[in-house]
């Protein structure tokens, strides 16, 4: 059990893992943290290129 997530394995013949079974709850949780990294990411991309920040209200402007 890894970060308190119960999963369950299947394994083929030779018991080998081929996938891994989780709750619904578990797999949503997991998403959730996906995306709140994803978002993360984005920010640390677009803070590292130097370009100047447009507010989203003059973004909406320049596109009208």
């Amino acid at each position: 059990m890894v970060g308190g997530i119960k999963s369950k394995y299947v394994v083929d013949d030779k018991g080998k893992a081929v996938s891994v079974l989780l709750d619904i709850k578990a797999y949503r949780k997991i998403l959730a943290e996906l995306e709140e990294l994803e978002a993360i990411r984005a920010y640390d991309a677009a803070k590292a290129s130097g370009e100047k920040p447009v507010k989203f209200e003059q973004e909406g402007e320049r596109n009208d």
